[in-house]
C-alpha cells in the first residue's frame, strides 16, 4: 500500500513518518515538505508550495493520507494566516486527495474540537473536522489528542510545557480524557484507523488514543 503524510515535519508527523518507515504494509510512503527530509529507501518527498499544491501530482494516488498539519497562533501571526494553515491547507490536500483516489483520510485533530467553541483554536478544529467529513471519504478518522508529550518542540512553547509538567505530575488525580498524550502514541491510533475501510466518520477522543493503538 501507498500512503501520504501531511506535516511530517512536527512532533505527532515524525512519529507517523517513523512508523510508516518501519511498517512493511507500506511499499511507498509520501511526504510532501517545505524543506528536504533525511532520505530513506521507501520515502518520496515531494517538495511543495502548501500555498499552490500541484494537483496533477502523479504522488497523490495513494490508499490512505493521514494529517498532522498545524501550528499555533503565535507562529503563524494572525488569525487569518493561523485558518490558512489549519483549514486550508488542510482542507486543500484532503480535497486534492480525495480527487485522486484516496478513499481514507485520517486527521490529527484537538481535544474540544468544535466549530462553535469560543476558543478561535477550537473554533477552526471543528471547522476542519466538519469540511472533512463533507468531501465524502469511504473512512475518515479523526483523533482528538489533548497536550501533547513528545519531546522538545523547535518553537518554544512555555504554556504548554508548563500544562504537561503538571499533567505529568498530577496525572493520578486528572481525567484520563485530560491527560497529556504521548506523541507516539497518537501516531499509533492513527495508523490503526487508517486500516479501517468504509466505516464512515470514526472520532477517538484523547481518552480512547491507547485503546486504539496498533
Amino acid at each position: 500500500m501507498k500512503c501520504i503524510i501531511l506535516g511530517a515535519t512536527g512532533l505527532v508527523g515524525q512519529q507517523l513518518l517513523q512508523q510508516a518507515l518501519a511498517n512493511p504494509e507500506y511499499s511507498q510512503v509520501i511526504a510532501p515538505t517545505r524543506k528536504p527530509l533525511p532520505p530513506h529507501a521507501k520515502l518520496h518527498n515531494p517538495i511543495v508550495d502548501f500555498n499552490k499544491l500541484p494537483a496533477d501530482a502523479a504522488w497523490w494516488q495513494a490508499d490512505v493520507a493521514v494529517c498532522a498539519l498545524g501550528t499555533t497562533m503565535k507562529i503563524a501571526g494572525s488569525r487569518e494566516a493561523f485558518w490558512q494553515i489549519d483549514h486550508d491547507y488542510v482542507l486543500d490536500a484532503a480535497t486534492i486527495a480525495k480527487q485522486a483516489g484516496v478513499s481514507v483520510f485520517i486527521y490529527n485533530s484537538s481535544l474540544g474540537a468544535d466549530a462553535q467553541a469560543k476558543s478561535f483554536y477550537l473554533q477552526v478544529k471543528g471547522k476542519v473536522e466538519n469540511d472533512l467529513a463533507a468531501l465524502g471519504f469511504s473512512t475518515l478518522g479523526i483523533v482528538r489528542p489533548s497536550f501533547l508529550d513528545g519531546g522538545a518542540r523547535p518553537e518554544k512553547r512555555p504554556g504548554e510545557a508548563i500544562a504537561i509538567f503538571f499533567a505529568k505530575m498530577l496525572a493520578p488525580l486528572i481525567p484520563k480524557r485530560y491527560r497529556a498524550v504521548n506523541t507516539r502514541k497518537v501516531a499509533s491510533a492513527m495508523w490503526a484507523l487508517a486500516k479501517q475501510q468504509g466505516h464512515g466518520t470514526v472520532v477517538v477522543e484523547s481518552d480512547e488514543i491507547y485503546s486504539r493503538m496498533n
